[in-house]
């Protein structure tokens, strides 16, 4: 366990080592890049109304009951921002797009590309480590603000078509502007920048490191995913605690 702690550190220590090199990887950053947002951006579309949907549809009702309707789009709003937006998506990140490049990666360390690579003097983590890591790194922060936005939309559908809630767009997006502030944006983006850098660095160590044939990638994808979805939800508590002392 420690061993592997120190090898995750390392490899991520050397990945930001890298970064001046970033631009001469720049191809293979715009690849991933597209990749990653071509397989994620409409899932991610789905998963977030229906998040912001089902916020609404669990606390419209209550708040409306107590005289509250007017705040069900400011909770909709900082609800998205600081938590469920950036959580969810590097979730999703890590299952749909980590386990690509676990696998990817993995199917290269064990038909010995990866050793090819060293013998030819190419730096692994230069060439397979630090574009993947750059370009999820843009990825998921990105793809989270479009998550925040759909959740948003998707919490005011359902606020003005339930009966139970029947708030205006107008009304919902109102009390949204009136309570979500810029500040509160910014910090769902540094959360999930964070949790983008543990996925890609996660992801690409445990890919790195497998050996045993296909059943060996298949171990490789599923500790990467765990892994990743673990460490998200434990840094999750200490950048919020972090976040914490800095006012919007």
């Amino acid at each position: 366990m420690f061993r592997d702690i120190g090898q995750l550190v390392l490899l991520a220590w050397q990945t930001f080592l890298a970064l001046p090199q970033v631009w001469r990887q720049r191809r293979k950053v715009f690849e991933q890049l597209f990749e990653m947002g071509n397989a994620s951006l409409f899932v991610a579309c789905i998963v977030s109304i229906f998040i912001g949907g089902v916020i609404t549809l669990q606390t419209g009702p209550t708040l409306v009951e107590r005289g509250l309707a007017s705040a069900v789009g400011g909770l909709v709003g900082l609800s998205m921002c600081k938590e469920l937006g950036p959580v969810m998506m590097a979730i999703l990140i890590a299952g749909r797009i980590g386990s690509a490049i676990a696998a990817e990666i993995g199917s290269m360390a064990v038909y010995q590309e990866i050793d090819a690579l060293r013998t030819m003097n190419i730096s692994i983590v230069r060439y397979l480590v630090l574009p993947r890591v750059v370009a999820i790194s843009i990825a998921l922060p990105a793809l989270t603000i479009f998550a925040i936005m759909v959740g948003w939309l998707g919490g005011a559908i359902v606020a003005n078509y339930n009966t139970q809630i029947s708030i205006s767009f107008q009304g919902f997006f109102t009390n949204l502007r009136q309570v979500v502030e810029v500040g509160d944006v910014v910090k769902g983006v540094v959360k999930a920048f964070v949790f983008a850098v543990v996925i890609g660095v996660v992801t690409c160590h445990q890919g790195l490191k497998t050996i045993g044939g296909p059943r060996g990638i298949g171990r490789s994808v599923t500790k990467a995913v765990v892994n990743s979805i673990v460490l998200i939800l434990i840094l999750d508590y200490f950048v919020t605690r972090i976040l914490m002392e800095f006012k919007s």
